[in-house]
């Protein structure tokens, strides 16, 4: 009940975000609700001790997979787009997990690293798909309704609050109950698990797969924000950058992912405004000064706070 009330509360202060504020904010908001969705994927497989730097892989197939529906099918519903996004990003995490629940550590890491290199330069040389400069894709419509000019990223916001919501609450769920509990037994000792009869590849198969489908909704999210896909979707940086929130929020709390990446998105917004030049150093430092100050993570931090009070 707790987390159901969390979650209402979560979704109706952004309701009255994408209604009241201005569009720029709105356009950050949307940004970091997309890349939250991202990381609460990646959290749910960091649960099981693997980090993926690849997740741009499936967050750039979800955004690609939106663009298309727009660019060749003429698809202009936004939930469409939301749903195929999702279903495309869980499809290829299911073809591919089939091997990389086989790896551990270093090599669980760097395959998945690769497999997301594969996708940018597949993207990169193929006109098809406009090369290095994409293309934009076009919703105006929500389960088929339409909404009025100048509305459309505050009804994506919406949406998209809608979907970070669900999703929030199934992987509380989740987590929250035997599977969780054998997710971090496979973390902690896989041999264990094995001889009680569990099978840790199949606990890491089903984790991935949901972290597959997951990005594909962030990737989908944000290419409504921006209305525009692009290989930059798919490059390392870009999974760098979901691993990086996932350390600043910490894995205790599903709220975790969307807190972290907020102060990310807002504290990049700013740096790149005030300081143009260097703004990449000023955000990595004031990045590297919040996880210096709390290593477990900044909901960690809440969590410990509100505990002593």
């Amino acid at each position: 009940m707790k987390a159901l009330a969390t979650a209402a509360v979560a979704f109706a202060l952004l309701s009255a975000l994408a209604l009241l504020a201005p569009q720029w904010l709105v356009f950050m908001a949307m940004l970091a609700l997309a890349k939250g969705v991202v990381v609460l994927g990646l959290v749910v497989l960091m649960r099981t001790g693997l980090v993926s730097f690849g997740q741009g892989l499936y967050f750039g197939i979800g955004a690609y997979a939106a663009a298309l529906l727009s660019h060749q099918w003429h698809i202009a519903d936004a939930a469409v787009m939301l749903l195929a996004a999702a279903a495309a990003g869980g499809l290829i995490a299911a073809l591919l997990g089939l091997l990389l629940a086989r790896y551990r550590d270093i090599f669980f890491a760097m395959l998945s690293l690769a497999l997301s290199m594969i996708l940018y330069g597949l993207l990169v040389k193929s006109a098809a798909l406009g090369s290095t400069d994409g293309f934009n894709l076009h919703a105006r419509t929500f389960f088929g309704m339409a909404f009025a000019s100048g509305m459309e990223r505050r009804v994506f916001l919406i949406a998209g609050s809608a979907c970070a919501v669900v999703a929030a609450l199934l992987v509380h769920r989740l987590l929250g109950g035997h599977w969780g509990r054998l997710a971090s037994a496979v973390r902690d000792n896989e041999l264990r698990v094995s001889y009680l009869g569990a099978s840790p590849y199949r606990v890491v198969y089903v984790n991935y797969l949901i972290a597959g489908a997951l990005a594909g909704l962030g990737g989908a999210l944000a290419a409504l924000a921006v209305g525009h896909v692009d290989p930059e979707t798919a490059y390392w940086t870009t999974s760098g950058e979901f691993v990086f929130i996932a350390i600043l929020g910490g894995t205790q709390s599903i709220m975790a992912p969307f807190v972290a990446a907020a102060i990310f998105e807002a504290l990049r917004t700013m740096a790149s405004q005030y300081a143009p030049n260097v703004w990449q150093m000023s955000l990595g430092l004031a990045m590297l000064a919040i996880i210096m100050f709390q290593p477990a993570g900044l909901w960690s931090l809440a969590e410990r706070w509100r505990r002593s009070a």
